[in-house]
């Protein structure tokens, strides 16, 4: 895709290229995850892809490097301290900063309320969404570097509840104040914090959150990924902080 042009009082500018950055995405091989591989394989970018489904995964590596990228498929359970040592190791075994961090891994559950809800089911899902959150940020700070940024996909549940959605709601407004507190303590070393806000996108996890969901209704994983693009494409010296971007029928 070729480099965008602004133009600000005449003077035309070239916007940052992303091309031959180093991003990591985790849950890339499927979903909103695998559409921001895409796009960010498109813009030139060299990619680290992790998922928990090897076999999705090899399948989403085949597909990118076809696009003349190169890409490092290594799956990962963001919930083990373990298993993202050891992705880390790999990473650290580049020689390379990372540039970008696209923190997409997350799962839903079926609508119970909190009266109905297995203690299972709670531990499962603040685990993943918040804790393996956590873990594979501080593990991505140590490799990089001023001019990083940090994309954290959270969706709209974390400034808003739905009922019967209480631990999913829960670890998403878990992790606004997460990214929130990041970002303050980044800016003194040049790394943007993003928190990525979008509401109801056409991907698999409706089969678990809500399996009768008006699917016709809702944005395509491709347009999350374009707003993802176009915000790391800003110059280091400016940064959107949240991004919400809903379908145009609104909330379902």
């Amino acid at each position: 895709m070729p480099r965008r042009k602004l133009r600000i009082r005449g003077t035309t500018l070239r916007e940052p290229s992303l091309s031959r950055r180093l991003a990591l995405i985790t849950g890339a091989n499927r979903g909103i995850g695998l559409a921001i591989a895409r796009a960010l394989a498109r813009e030139g970018c060299n990619l680290i892809i992790t998922g928990r489904d090897e076999r999705a995964l090899a399948k989403a590596r085949i597909e990118l490097e076809k696009l003349g990228i190169s890409v490092l498929a290594q799956s990962c359970d963001v919930r083990s301290p373990d298993s993202v040592d050891y992705l880390f190791a790999l990473v650290r075994g580049l020689h390379k900063p990372l540039d970008i961090l696209i923190n997409n891994a997350g799962i839903g559950h079926p609508n119970r309320t909190v009266s109905e809800l297995p203690y299972p089911t709670w531990i499962e899902v603040i685990d993943t969404n918040l804790n393996g959150l956590f873990l594979m940020t501080q593990a991505a700070l140590a490799v990089m570097k001023h001019g990083s940024t940090i994309v954290n996909n959270l969706s709209i549940a974390a400034e808003r509840v739905f009922p019967g959605s209480a631990p999913y709601n829960a670890s998403k407004h878990g992790a606004l104040g997460f990214t929130n507190t990041l970002r303050e303590e980044l800016r003194p070393k040049g790394i943007r914090v993003i928190a990525l806000m979008p509401g109801a996108t056409d991907t698999e996890i409706w089969h678990t959150l809500w399996p009768k969901a008006p699917r016709r209704k809702m944005m395509s994983a491709e347009t999350v990924a374009r707003t993802v693009v176009d915000a790391l494409r800003l110059p280091e010296s400016a940064t959107i902080e949240k991004i919400v971007v809903m379908p145009s029928s609104g909330t379902l």
